[in-house]
């Protein structure tokens, strides 16, 4: 791709998710979503390969219908209510079809399909792309509209996000699809606590961006897509290979490691609203995540040494 398609491409991704993220209209919100909808389409598809070209397909039919759903919602409300504000997102039909909409954008459990298999087909910088910065905008959404949405919606979501993270992590050898069940695992608790705690969500998922970064930016700068890979790796860069452990094991939520802390509050939060049934289902799920976290550590720690 040549530096002004670059540039186009960057400044359209960056101003679709601020401009959602600071409308307070459903229409501007939905123009930004697919600004960067269509912004990011070329770079998954800049792999010259059907795997790439499958992956673009996927992610743009399943943004799309996320969108007519969106279109759907926003236009249900404002015929019920007379208001396009976000705000303003009264009727319950609208905030669940709206909610559906956005877990489907951020590739949330029922609707998570799509995530694990995009991720395979691009690149690395990709992936990292899609589990970072697209999830920006809808999480900003639904943090807006969080006090509108039936809270048993939230939960019965975030637990079935966490189960199939942490059950679809187990399988993989291929560490990309690893990470899309990951990041599924930690959409779980976002949107968990979304309906308890808005900000507490928003700290969990940005504690989340900042430690997946390193881990995709250290993976691509020593090209492992495998867990094989990963056992050669110690050779050639030790302190490399080392940091990606230990950033495994702190986005599993073990203590001592910082992943810890937005899950602990979490809990606290749950036991303090007297939900102990949902904290105890929320601890179970993480220790099935944490299975694999924990096996990606002593593939590299016990067999590489």
């Amino acid at each position: 791709i040549n530096p002004t398609s670059i540039t186009i491409i960057t400044l359209s991704i960056i101003m679709g998710t601020i401009m959602t993220m600071s409308s307070s209209n459903w229409l501007m919100a939905w123009i930004g979503l697919e600004l960067n909808m269509l912004a990011i389409l070329p770079i998954i598809s800049k792999p010259k390969t059907t795997r790439a070209s499958e992956a673009t397909i996927k992610y743009f039919l399943t943004q799309a219908i996320a969108s007519a759903m969106m279109l759907l919602s926003s236009t249900t409300n404002a015929w019920q209510t007379g208001s396009w504000d976000i705000l303003e997102l009264k009727n319950k039909f609208s905030t669940t079809i709206m909610t559906l909409s956005l877990m489907m954008k951020m590739g949330a459990a029922p609707i998570h399909f799509w995530l694990p298999e995009v991720l395979q087909g691009t690149t690395l910088q990709t992936a990292l792309l899609i589990t970072t910065w697209q999830k920006l905008a809808p999480i900003s959404l639904m943090y807006m509209i969080s006090n509108n949405i039936q809270p048993t919606l939230l939960m019965s979501a975030g637990i079935l996000s966490m189960i199939v993270g942490g059950l679809g992590g187990i399988n993989q050898t291929q560490l990309r699809k690893t990470m899309a069940y990951s990041s599924i695992n930690n959409l779980g608790w976002t949107i968990m606590i979304m309906a308890l705690s808005p900000n507490l969500a928003v700290m969990n998922i940005f504690i989340y961006m900042i430690m997946t970064t390193p881990i995709f930016l250290m993976m691509t700068s020593t090209s492992t897509k495998t867990l094989q890979n990963l056992t050669t790796t110690w050779t050639t860069s030790t302190a490399t290979t080392l940091s990606i452990a230990l950033l495994m094991l702190s986005t599993s939520g073990l203590p001592p490691f910082t992943g810890f802390l937005p899950k602990m509050l979490a809990l606290n939060e749950l036991i303090t609203q007297k939900l102990t049934t949902l904290a105890t289902l929320a601890i179970m799920t993480s220790l099935v995540s944490l299975l694999f976290y924990l096996r990606i550590t002593y593939l590299i720690m016990v067999l590489t040494s």
